[in-house]
């Protein structure tokens, strides 16, 4: 398969449409080539893309930012004299300066198919200022490494956040470019917005399905994000971020584990299993044992599991719900200790006054089912599926492949 950039690289016809215009790039590490090179360079070597501006998300340009809430500020590329502007610095949406030092913007991101991952927020971002400013944006797609399925609340009006989009489901199922077409229709956005396309992406293909396994190297677009095994689990396991349970920061393995110091795992595993088995399907769940370096429970030993869905033999890509399955969880360990401080209260993603939870599901929904203690793993199935439902119909205008 090609991803967009490849093909723009490629077939000089695509680029046509750009000649005599201004050109900024909006990347990250993953935005690169089948050999590595990096799209500033790439695109800096062709010679008839004039290059004006970079700009960083989350993270920066060159992934140097470990954290959440960790800015980058905006500084000159020192190989192509570029100003590098960030959008996770001082602002977070690209001011009227910014948007001046450009006529066509490029977005090259490899996203991770999750409505709390960053880039989705930033790419509304800069559609929004672009169609008031009447610049043009190009989405240069790329795959979905969660592939195709949908599992999760939409996110409920009032909750829009740097984490929350619009409303979408938390594994939505979308590439970025497909992303970009929802966007413009939603919010009525009135600008030239073009998606390169990707060829020969195939997301219901095994063993992948979403990510080109044994045709791409993985590259991390963020820095806790090493593999497409965290992708496929990232849509639950984000959700730890809320929580006071370590969700593997400072291991080797971040968000493919949940654990905590005092933690009953055979206890908690077992109370998973009576609830609802079902939401366990498609994946392993292995106890194990570690000790974050940093973040949450730092050189303390967690007891935990990790969830595994790299094997072929065991993985099922349609059975596997990592939102369910993290919700589940919760859950055991609330029926098991009523009075475990389960809730982390601190400021998320510049949201004040609200549960991080809550800003990371776009809604009170899940902690009041989690904190409930008559509600049933069927009253969560019934809130969910109807928004899967609705979004599956919702989203079929932008699928491009």
């Amino acid at each position: 398969m090609k991803v967009a950039l490849e093909r723009l690289i490629e077939e000089p016809e695509l680029r046509k449409p750009l000649a005599g215009r201004r050109v900024a790039l909006l990347a990250h590490p993953a935005s690169v080539t089948r050999d590595l090179t990096h799209s500033l360079d790439a695109l800096a070597a062709l010679g008839d893309v004039r290059l004006t501006a970079a700009f960083g998300p989350q993270h920066g340009l060159r992934g140097d930012k470990q954290d959440n809430m960790v800015e980058s500020p905006d500084y000159l590329d020192p190989v192509h004299h570029l100003p590098v502007f960030s959008l996770y610095g001082t602002v977070r949406r690209p001011t009227a300066a910014m948007m001046d030092a450009f006529d066509v913007l490029l977005v090259d991101l490899q996203d991770l198919g999750c409505r709390i991952y960053t880039f989705t927020t930033t790419l509304r971002y800069v559609l929004e200022e672009a169609a008031r400013l009447r610049k043009a944006v190009w989405v240069l797609d790329r795959p979905n490494p969660a592939g195709r399925p949908v599992e999760g609340l939409t996110l409920r009006a009032g909750w829009e956040s740097f984490v929350g989009a619009g409303a979408l489901p938390m594994r939505h199922g979308l590439t970025l470019g497909e992303l970009a077409r929802w966007f413009v229709a939603t919010l009525r956005l009135d600008l030239e917005c073009e998606v390169v396309r990707m060829q020969g992406w195939q997301p219901q293909a095994a063993p992948g399905y979403g990510w080109p396994l044994r045709e791409r190297t993985w590259v991390n677009p963020s820095p806790n994000a090493p593999s497409p095994w965290m992708a496929r689990c990232y849509a639950g396991t984000v959700m730890l971020e809320g929580t006071t349970l370590s969700e593997g920061r400072g291991t080797t393995r971040p968000l493919e584990l949940l654990g905590a110091p005092d933690l009953d795992v055979a206890a908690l595993l077992k109370e998973m299993h009576a609830l609802a088995p079902q939401w366990l399907r498609g994946c392993r769940l292995r106890p194990c044992w570690f000790e974050p370096t940093f973040h949450k429970h730092a050189a303390t030993l967690c007891a935990g599991f990790q969830v595994h869905v790299e094997d072929g033999a065991y993985y099922e890509h349609e059975a596997f719900r990592p939102w369910r399955l993290l919700a589940l969880a919760f859950k055991a360990l609330r029926r098991l200790r009523s009075d475990y401080p389960l809730w982390r209260d601190f400021p998320y993603e510049y949201e004040q006054g609200r549960l991080a939870i809550d800003v990371i599901n776009g809604s009170e929904l899940l902690r009041r089912w989690v904190d409930d203690a008559a509600a049933t793993p069927a009253d969560l199935d019934a809130l969910a599926a109807a928004d899967e439902s609705d979004w599956l119909a919702q989203r079929q205008l932008a699928l491009l492949y």
